[in-house]
């Protein structure tokens, strides 16, 4: 192995719920985990989309916010230690004679006796507006995520969408921005309806500019945004609103960006896996969460957690190839960090 490198028992690609609880569940069996992930922080879509959004179906949490269960999970595996590779994304995997290598966009070296793909839906791109010259405002006002809420407090903020990320920032931000305009191309919203009618209450209250039927045409401003141009139905004209940042929530595309060329077997964007341990068609990969499936697979975070357990079972003997496994409760055994 290279000194240079990381080393590690199991490399996961992917710092969301599933990746992290995987941490868990092979710490319990004294292997060692690194995460990576094209995201700057952890928790995949939970921190990059809905943060402050109410999960329902955590067992022993009648509710969570997406962002608490990031932070619960990160207490859970503190005591294994993990690394993380943040802000890169997985460009290359190759077989060594010990595992895998593999290497980053930044060139981070990580070597590996497994590698669990936990990729959610894979490498994520904004689905970017057809605004003429919106990428030259791209860090100069214009974002497709909300990364730090407090980056916008006391700011003239203008989002656009009509889903749930748009709706939920919008509740959020209306109490952080100094003025907020919501943009929606339609009269009613795709989102939830309870989230639909709390935007609607705050505009009635003047803490949010509803601007409905309407699009954006066009950008304006020096070095950076000033000023956005509107278009709404009816109307033979536009007129501008003035703004220091326009956040346009579209959506995300997932791809599953270079993990598609590792030679596992692929149906719809997702990675075929086996159900007895959620391992590929290349031994010592297997794929947890989202970006996997087979007959019967549903998209919930409980089931990633499940996926993971069997997973971290069946990647024991790869790391430890001379040593029994035997299967103990929590509750006997406790949690014995590193």
């Amino acid at each position: 192995m290279n000194s240079k490198a990381i080393q590690t028992d199991l490399c996961i690609v992917g710092a969301g719920p599933v990746g992290l609880f995987a941490v868990f569940e092979a710490g319990l069996l004294k292997m060692r985990c690194h995460l990576v992930d094209a995201l700057p922080q952890v928790g995949g879509q939970l921190s990059e989309i809905y943060p402050k959004k109410p999960i329902y179906d955590i067992p022993g949490f009648p509710s969570i916010l997406a962002g608490d269960l990031v932070t619960n999970l990160m207490e859970q595996i503190a005591p294994f230690k993990p690394g993380f590779t943040l802000g890169e994304r997985v460009e290359s995997l190759d077989k060594t004679e010990d595992g895998f290598t593999v290497r980053t966009s930044a060139g981070t070296q990580i070597e590996c006796k497994v590698v669990v793909i936990a990729g959610g839906l894979g490498c994520f791109e904004p689905r970017k507006p057809a605004i003429a010259g919106l990428e030259n405002y791209e860090g100069k006002g214009v974002a497709y995520m909300v990364l730090d809420p407090e980056k916008y407090r006391n700011q003239k903020v203008v989002l656009a969408g009509g889903g749930d990320s748009a709706l939920d920032w919008a509740i959020f931000l209306a109490d952080v921005a100094s003025e907020l305009t919501l943009i929606h191309r339609s009269a009613t919203f795709r989102g939830a309806p309870e989230s639909a009618e709390k935007v609607f209450e705050l505009a009635k209250a003047g803490k949010i500019r509803l601007i409905l039927n309407a699009e954006v045409q066009s950008l304006s401003g020096d070095s950076h945004l000033e000023q956005i141009e509107i278009s709404e139905s009816g109307l033979d004209s536009t007129y501008h609103v003035d703004a220091h940042f326009f956040i346009p929530l579209f959506g995300l595309t997932p791809k599953l960006g270079p993990i598609a060329d590792w030679g596992l077997n692929i149906d719809k964007n997702a990675i075929l896996v086996q159900t007895e341990d959620y391992s590929t068609n290349v031994p010592g990969i297997y794929a947890i969460g989202d970006i996997n499936t087979y007959p019967g697979k549903l998209k919930l975070i409980l089931c990633g957690f499940h996926e993971a357990a069997l997973m971290a079972q069946s990647a024991f003997p790869r790391v430890f190839p001379d040593q029994k496994l035997s299967f103990k409760y929590t509750t006997v055994n406790g949690v014995n960090a590193f």
